[in-house]
Order: C-alpha cells, then sequence, then structure tokens
C-alpha cells in the first residue's frame, strides 16, 4: 500500500495532565505476512513561540486488526528499537521538530496473521498542558508484504555518503559532502545540487516544482567544511541537448530521485528522470567518469564555481586541460591546482561557452559526441598542485591503460573494505551497522592527503607544493606552479579544535602507524612554514582557539605512536607555547601576558575558551616532556630541558584555578587588571558568546578533563561535582540566551533539539562531559548519558541525517562510532585525548594486545546490556 497524499494535523489540548487521541485516516483489508513492514514519514511541528514544546513528538501510526488488537498493544518496535506507540516514540525523543523523520517497523514479526482493517494517528502525550497545541504531517505510509531487502556481501556495502546532508546553515545534521575518495584522499568528488554554493549538496531543499532534487554539476572538490569554503575546484555535467548546451546551472540541472541513486566512498551513481546516467569512481589524485546516454547526441558540460581558472579542449584528441585558483576566504594557502582529463570517444563538436549563468567565460566550455550507437562515454581525469605534466603522470600513475571503470571502482572499494575491517561487529542491526561504517568513512576521510609522486609506481619520489604561505603566490603559469616545490609528504584539512578530542585518538587506536605518517604530515606545516596549523584548509586560517595539534600528537606519542619527526613536533609544540607569534593565523593568541598573568585576559576575543585549551595542550606538552625525558641519557643536555619543561609546564596546565570564580561557581573571563568580566549578580551561565566559543559557560564548567580531581575541589568534592553536572544535565538548553552573538545560531537550535539539559552532543566543547561523572565516581551516571547519545543522536541514515549537528572532519563520527551502544572509544573510557595520564596506560595495554592477536577490533553486541564484548 502506498498513499499519495499527506495527513496534516492540528489540535489543541484541553485538559492538563495525560492527552491521547486515535483517528482513523483509511479503511483497507490487508494480510499480514511474516515479512510484513510498516513504513511513514512524520515531520512533527513546534507550536510555541519559544520553540521548546516538544508535544507534537507524541505521534504514531498505528493499525486496527479485524480481531480487535491494536499495533500498539504488540509490542512493534521501529528501526531503532522504540515501541511504535504514541508515548514511547514520544518519550524516546527520536523525533525530531520541524524535521521529517522516517520510521519503519517489522510489523509482522509481532503481527503475521493478523489482517489489517483501519490505518490510525495516534496522538497520547502523558503530560500535556491545557491550551497548548500539537501539529504535524504524516506521508508516504506503506504496507509493504515484502519489502526488498538490501543485501550487503562486503562491510563498505554498508556506507552511506549521503548522512548527514539533510542540513543548512540554521540547522545541521552533519553538514556534510557527499564525498567519493580514496581514505584520505587527495581529492574528492562529489554530486552537487547547488554548483554556486559551498553547501553543495542539500537531499531535501531546493527541489523543483515536480518536487524532486536536481543535480546542476558534478564537481571536484576538496571542501573540508561548508563553513571553511571550497577550493581548487572543477565542475561537469552531462546533457543530451541537440545543439549547443546551455551552460547555466538552472537550465542544465537533472532532477532524480534518491531511490535511482547509490552513495557510496568508492562509488557514486545516478540515474536522472530524463535516463541519463552518471557514475564515478576514485583513486587518489584521479577519478574515471562514466556517462550513458538516451539519445543520438550526448555532451558534457565543463564549468566552475567562478571565473578564477582557465579551460582548454582539445577537440582532436577529446583530452582536456585547465586549471583552478578557486579558494574561499579561509582556504588560507591554497594555490594552483591543474586538472587534465582525457575522454574515449570522438568528439563532434565542441568549444567555448557564452552566456550568464555559470562560472564564467575562462571556465565555460563543452564536448559533444555521437551516440547513436554506443551510448557510454568515459573519462579519465586527474590534478596535481605542482604541474599540469604532474597531473598527467598522476593520471598514469593510478589509472594504466588496461583499467575499466570496475576495476579503478574495486580498488577503490577494496581500499575502503580494508578501513571498514578494523572493526567487525556481531549481533548488531542493519540500521546500526549503517551508522557504525558510515561514521568510519567519515573519520577516514580526513585529513587529505597534499602530496604527489613524482617517481615511478616501483620506486616513488614524493614531493608536495607548499601551502603554508598565508598569501599564496601570484605568478603560476597554465601549467605550472609558482609554489615552492618541497620533498616529502604532507597531509591538511582538520580544525584541531574540532579533532583533538576524538579523531586524532581514534587513529590512534584503530591504525597507529597509518596514525603516525599523519601526524608527521602535519609536523611538515612545521617545517615548511614555522608552524603547525590550527586549522588546515589547506594553510594557516585564522579560525577557532587552541594549539590542539599539542596534545592531540602528545597523546598519541603516550599511547605508542612514534613513527614521526617527535623532535620537530616538541619544538613546534613549545614554539605554539611559548613564543607570541607574528600574525593571528599562527600560534596561541594572548600568550604576551598569559604566560604572565596565569590566564588569557578579555582583551582576546574568547580568551576564557583559549585559557581553557591553552591548559590542556599545555597538559600534553607536559606529559610529552616527561615521556621524552625517561628516554633521553641523563648526560644529554636535553634531559634536562625536557625534565624542566616537564615540570613547568604542569604548573601552567592547572592554571585553570585562575579562572574560576567561586562566588559564581563558573569559569569566567578576567580582565587585564585581574577583575571578573561579570558579577555573580550579572552573570547568566546560560549565554553564550563572549568569553565562550560556540558554546556558554554551563558547556565549559567541566572543561578540565585533564585535572577531574582538580576540578572537583574547585566544586568542593566530588558529589558536589556530580550535583553539578546533575544540574546540568537538567536546565533545559531553550536557545533564547544568544549572548553576544545577537541572535539565534544553529548551535543554538542543535543544543535545544538534544534535550539533554545544556549539553550539546551537536557541538564539540561538550562531548568529553559525560565522562566527568567518572572522576565524581559516578561511573553509571556516564554511561547512562553514552547509552542516551548513541541511541538517539546518530539516527536518521535513510533520509540524509545521521548526527546531532556538523560533523567536523570525521569528529563526530569518531567519538561514538555507535553499534547500538558499543561504542569503541566510550566502551575503554577512552574518548577525550586530553585524559593523557588517567588513560595513557591502559589504552597502551589495550593496543599492544591487540596488535599481538589481530589487526581487526571484533565487538559482541548483546541488546541487553549495552556495553557488552
Amino acid at each position: 500500500m502506498d498513499r499519495s497524499q499527506s495527513i496534516y494535523v492540528l489540535r489543541k489540548h484541553i485538559a492538563d495532565g495525560r492527552v491521547y487521541s486515535y483517528n482513523k485516516i483509511y479503511d483497507v483489508n490487508i494480510q499480514v505476512t511474516p515479512d510484513t513492514e510498516l513504513s511513514y514519514y512524520i515531520a512533527p511541528e513546534f507550536t510555541d513561540t519559544a520553540q521548546t514544546e516538544y508535544s507534537s513528538t507524541y505521534a504514531a501510526v498505528d493499525l486496527a486488526f479485524t480481531d480487535g488488537t491494536y499495533l500498539h498493544e504488540l509490542g512493534a518496535v521501529d528501526q531503532h528499537g522504540v515501541k511504535l506507540t504514541p508515548q514511547d516514540q514520544g518519550n524516546s525523543k527520536t523525533l525530531y521538530n520541524n524535521q521529517w523523520n522516517f520510521k519503519k517497523a517489522k510489523i509482522g514479526e509481532v503481527a503475521s496473521g493478523k489482517t489489517v482493517k483501519r490505518i490510525l494517528i495516534g496522538y497520547d502525550n502523558p503530560a500535556a498542558v491545557n491550551g497548548s497545541a500539537f501539529k504535524g504531517t504524516i506521508d508516504d505510509i506503506k504496507i509493504e508484504g515484502k519489502p526488498t531487502a538490501k543485501s550487503y556481501s562486503r562491510l563498505s556495502e554498508y556506507t552511506d555518503i549521503l548522512r548527514g546532508t539533510q542540513a543548512n546553515g540554521t540547522f545541521s545534521r552533519g553538514n556534510n559532502i557527499p564525498a567519493v575518495a580514496v581514505p584520505h584522499g587527495f581529492n574528492f568528488w562529489i554530486p552537487k545540487t547547488n554548483a554556486s554554493s559551498d553547501f553543495g549538496y542539500r537531499y531535501h531543499e531546493a527541489n523543483n516544482g515536480n518536487n524532486l532534487p536536481t543535480i546542476q554539476a558534478f564537481t571536484l572538490s576538496h571542501e573540508p567544511s561548508p563553513w571553511m569554503g571550497d577550493r581548487q575546484t572543477f565542475h561537469l555535467m552531462p546533457s543530451g541537448a541537440e545543439g549547443t548546451p546551455n551552460i547555466s546551472r538552472t537550465a542544465r540541472a537533472l532532477p532524480f530521485k534518491h531511490a535511482n541513486e547509490v552513495g557510496k566512498p568508492y562509488y557514486y551513481g545516478v540515474t536522472f528522470e530524463n535516463g541519463i546516467k552518471t557514475e564515478f569512481t576514485p583513486t587518489d589524485h584521479a577519478a574515471m567518469f562514466r556517462f550513458t546516454f538516451t539519445g543520438n547526441t550526448g555532451n558534457l558540460i565543463f564549468d566552475n564555481m567562478d571565473n578564477s581558472g582557465g579551460l582548454t579542449l582539445d577537440t582532436a584528441t577529446g583530452t582536456l586541460t585547465g586549471y583552478s585558483d578557486r579558494r574561499s576566504g579561509l582556504s588560507t594557502g591554497a594555490t594552483r591546482m591543474f586538472i587534465y582529463a582525457e575522454i574515449d570517444k570522438p568528439v563532434t563538436a565542441g568549444g567555448k561557452l557564452t552566456g550568464g549563468g555559470g562560472g564564467g567565460a575562462n571556465v565555460q566550455g563543452y564536448l559533444k559526441f555521437d551516440t547513436s550507437v554506443d551510448k557510454v562515454v568515459s573519462m579519465k581525469i586527474a590534478t596535481s598542485l605542482i604541474s599540469l605534466d604532474q597531473a598527467k603522470r598522476n593520471l598514469q600513475l593510478e589509472i594504466s591503460t588496461g583499467d575499466t571503470f570496475e576495476t579503478v571502482k574495486e580498488r577503490a572499494q577494496t581500499q575502503w573494505d580494508q578501513i571498514m575491517g578494523l572493526i567487525q561487529v556481531e549481533g548488531a542491526t542493519e540500521d546500526q551497522l549503517v551508522t557504525l561504517y558510515s561514521n568510519l568513512y567519515r573519520l577516514y576521510l580526513y585529513p587529505n592527503s597534499a602530496y604527489e609522486n613524482v617517481g615511478t609506481n616501483a620506486e616513488p619520489v614524493y614531493k608536495h607544493a607548499d601551502q603554508t604561505p598565508i598569501q599564496s603566490c601570484g605568478t603560476s603559469t597554465a601549467t605550472t606552479t609558482c609554489a615552492r616545490i618541497v620533498d616529502g609528504k604532507t597531509y591538511v584539512n582538520n580544525g584541531f579544535w574540532d579533532t583533538y578530542r576524538t579523531t586524532w585518538p581514534a587513529y590512534t587506536l584503530l591504525t597507529p602507524n597509518k596514525a603516525g605518517e599523519l601526524i608527521d604530515g602535519f609536523v611538515q606545516h612545521y617545517r615548511d612554514g614555522g608552524w603547525i596549523s590550527r586549522w588546515s584548509s589547506p594553510g594557516y586560517a585564522n579560525l577557532m582557539v587552541g594549539t590542539s595539534a599539542n596534545v592531540a600528537f602528545a597523546d598519541a606519542y603516550l599511547k605508542g605512536v612514534t613513527n614521526f619527526d617527535v623532535k620537530s613536533f616538541y619544538d613546534s609544540a613549545l614554539k605554539d607555547a611559548a613564543v607570541n607569534p607574528p600574525n593571528a593565523n599562527v600560534g596561541r593568541k594572548g600568550i604576551s601576558t598569559s604566560v604572565f598573568d596565569g590566564y588569557t585576559n578579555t582583551d582576546t576575543g574568547e580568551g576564557l575558551s583559549w585559557a581553557m585549551d591553552g591548559y590542556i595542550n599545555d597538559y600534553g606538552i607536559a606529559n610529552l616532556a616527561k615521556a621524552l625525558a625517561k628516554k633521553t641519557d641523563k648526560k644529554d643536555p636535553m634531559n634536562r630541558q625536557y625534565t624542566d619543561d616537564s615540570v613547568y609546564y604542569m604548573n601552567r596546565a592547572h592554571n585553570y584555578i585562575n579562572m574560576f570564580n567561586a562566588d559564581a561557581g563558573f569559569f569566567m573571563g578576567r580582565t587585564p587588571s585581574g577583575d571578573w568580566r561579570s558579577s555573580p549578580a550579572d552573570f547568566d551561565p546560560r549565554e553564550w558568546g563572549g568569553d565562550y566559543t560556540e558554546t556558554n559557560a554551563w558547556n565549559m564548567a567541566f572543561h578540565v578533563p585533564q585535572d577531574g580531581e582538580g576540578l572537583a575541589k574547585l566544586y568542593g568534592g566530588k558529589a558536589q561535582l556530580a550535583a553539578k553536572l546533575d544540574q546540568f544535565f537538567s536546565i533545559p538548553e531553550t536557545a533564547a540566551n544568544v549572548g553576544s552573538y545577537g541572535g539565534v545560531i544553529h548551535e543554538m537550535r542543535e543544543a535545544r533539539d538534544v534535550r539533554m539539559g545544556q549539553y550539546g552532543h551537536s557541538n564539540q566543547p561538550s562531548h568529553h562531559i559525560p565522562y566527568i561523572y567518572n572522576y565524581a565516581d559516578q561511573p553509571w551516571k556516564t554511561q547512562e548519558k553514552v547509552r542516551e547519545v548513541l541511541d538517539r543522536l546518530y539516527i536518521g541514515s535513510e533520509i540524509g541525517q545521521g548526527y546531532a549537528g556538523d560533523e567536523d572532519n570525521g569528529e563526530m563520527s569518531a567519538g561514538i562510532s555507535s553499534v547500538r551502544s558499543a561504542s569503541i572509544l566510550s566502551k575503554w573510557g577512552v574518548l577525550n585525548t586530553q585524559s593523557v595520564r588517567h588513560y595513557s596506560r591502559k589504552l597502551r595495554s589495550i593496543l599492544t594486545t591487540e596488535r599481538k592477536l589481530s589487526s581487526t577490533l571484533r565487538i559482541t553486541v548483546n541488546k541487553t546490556n549495552m556495553f557488552a564484548a
């Protein structure tokens, strides 16, 4: 059964307490088989101006059977394990207001042999308020007797790169691009529903008049985050136009259905409504495209986001050359990218395109082909940051003349199978496996290689274009970069404020050897430009607080990752911690006074956050120094320095006490004179911004993971710390206390809709807080909070959701790679890299055991015990 009309419900409560109703919407006669499945879409809505009332989520589709029973009586559960009753759906908090939510249940497991006679909409709110209201829409109700089951022969097939794309700048469920790439690849290749935007692919928005999404371009991308913007891009699009195709993005856009779209890390394919099909599969620096046309003529249209580039088409040889200078304002250091492509079919016409709606005259062109007999056109394309000749070399090295689309795809899929094979799970549901392996994809999508092989496959020689200068050179030619070419490997695309808490501990745990290579790729930034990036996209972006590579890499070393240039890293960390930087793009802000005062004052924007992350990074430096002292001969002069550094930076790591206002009971900004920014009477810890980066005082109240015992003492002891945490998880976030932001930002809405008090799992500063209960000797509360996060905040894979907020560079995926609640990092209590001293010995033991036994981590999920293994 598939009904095409949506059902809109709007009602008002006329009493306090429990309010319920069941309303028939269809009379039917449907036999339930053992395989029968019910599914539907539901969009509850806020009915209050403040948007803090969730009554509308107490709703579910119900079924009445001919024997007098109802589905809500039978214990049916949805794909997330929640009972399919209105009360259970509301209590589960798995439905988001003002968004579509997808629900399905295998009702044949509880109702086989019964006959459905009515379909109902049920509402049952146990705590309604008289005069308030509920409303929402239910659509696409299906009762399928034999739904087509998906089959998975390889672990990589569970991945879904569309997770996190049902998002935008006002509410994020990931804000991801659906990137096709090899792990840590040089390039991404993506479909774009909006070729003009850095928010390039939106699963659910800007549909055409027939309510279908459209694709405007397939794109070369290097975007670490839509907030950072894309760079070094290149666009192409198929067209069946008989004459000269239209360059306009809206005119050339083709509609499609998500049912005709396949998005995997190693392959993307879509069949448009007009029958044209596009497929592509990646290598590191190259990709192979396959277009299947339907008519007698096929075209490939070439373009870019803007006119910053060049394009040359050779119709005689079917080759394309070009370059891209496209960059965002935060793409600090981005240099010219060169592009080379070969097409396997004779060209019948082509040239540059004029007209509006595209990127501009420099980058617009097309090639036309005769597809009257053979409908398939294949293209091999490669890129380089060094030169056009190197782009050609990269293509030759990675896609041989004997390769086919399928062989290239197989190699890419095998690389992702190896990543997915790191963790094998027994006893998980399909939804849980999709979540886990899609999270692993996001984790290993970043950071990205920025080096190239200038030798051969047998004897590789690695070099890279230096992208660390804050202002990149401007004298590149159409064939050669003006950037300095440097020996060795470098990696880019990482925001360490986002990733130090979770992704780097995950690399250390799961792939320690690769972690060392990645770390050295960022130490290369120091060797090239004198600093390690705070936010690499690809160079020194002036964004976010903390030099958090310090603690991330120190933590990895203490956990046994040593295959990187430790001495250069140590020198870079000391430079971050002790040297007043020459500009705002590198180093620590406010350090000219903070090293003397013991705190970063309010003359530095978000000074409290700079201070608190500084103490965490100092803690990492202190522990690294102590470890290096132990490994250094006492006669070596460095032994004394390491020993002294260890003491000095450990003392600095405890300066968090200087930011704690005991009268207010919170960490607070201090002026240059030492006064508190606010008096206790004027202070509201719920207010966002000011001293606090993308958060408030509540979410910074526990920002001392390096010294939980000291944190507890500030609050009066472990019992008082637990009470403070209890208060934190009970005071609701309302998104009303906008503070210095002056208006609601998307992080506020997302934190509100997490519905776990002030805790905003939707953003990074909160992620370690559930674990602070361990310092209060109440670990069961850590378990409870982590379980709730895992059960609720990673769902919605079926319709492009999957995250509670921005999924930055794998950070949210790494923090909780969930299979039900068998979190890899949560399971062992090693989520947060800051807790170096507390966890390093335990994790070293685990890693040693795992390395001896197997390269694979195996987890058995017991559905009644979230942490069984």
